[in-house]
């Protein structure tokens, strides 16, 4: 073999790497590690959604109590529903979206805290003095706010999830998922009844 024919040869390689590095991304190698990546990302802005109200909440109780202390039961209903959330958001696992138990608990002390919080605003019908009250309007709609941005940032988890789910079962997905990405999982997604996804009626 000549020396002309083996530099040629040896030209060759890098192109030959960078063609089948082009026929790899073609077939989806990527896709995989991008959804999960995404789906992660989009649970992140759930979880800074759930915060935002929770944050709202005692300013909310606090307002509401200087109007309506004989209500005393429905506000501790939500003191201790927003206690429940919080602890359980603090002690969120690292692999939550792909624990079924740990997502459960989860969203099931989200659904117990929305409920409680439903029952507190509909407790302000009762107080007309509460309803026109400035602090507790402007804790209104930033209350409404946040209820529809979590709405937005769960549906936009739930459409990553699903993407990044059907990867892993579908062609080529499926191959990928079997050889180099054998630790990726099914991650979770919410599973409530659709009217406690509703989220809590705050105008008036």
């Amino acid at each position: 073999m000549s020396y002309a024919s083996s530099v040629l040869r040896l030209a060759r390689i890098p192109v030959l790497v960078a063609c089948l590095g082009l026929l790899l991304a073609g077939c989806g190698v990527n896709n995989i590690p991008s959804y999960d990546e995404a789906a992660k990302a989009k649970w992140s802005d759930v979880l800074n959604q759930y915060q935002r109200r929770a944050d709202l909440i005692p300013n909310l109780v606090e307002t509401v109590k200087g109007y309506a202390a004989q209500e005393r039961q429905v506000l501790e209903e939500v003191t201790n529903a927003r206690a429940r959330a919080t602890q359980v958001q603090v002690q969120i696992p690292p692999d939550i979206v792909n624990n079924p138990e740990a997502f459960k608990r989860f969203q099931e002390a989200q659904a117990q805290l929305t409920g409680a919080l439903g029952r507190l605003l509909a407790v302000s019908e009762r107080y007309p003095d509460l309803k026109s009250n400035q602090n507790f309007l402007a804790l209104q709609s930033q209350l409404e706010g946040t209820e529809n941005r979590i709405a937005v940032a769960r549906r936009d988890y739930i459409e990553a999830v699903r993407q990044y789910n059907t990867e892993l079962r579908t062609f080529p997905g499926v191959i990928w998922a079997s050889t180099l990405y054998k630790n990726n999982k099914p991650m979770e997604t919410f599973t409530v009844a659709e009217d406690v996804k509703t989220p809590p009626q705050v105008k008036f």
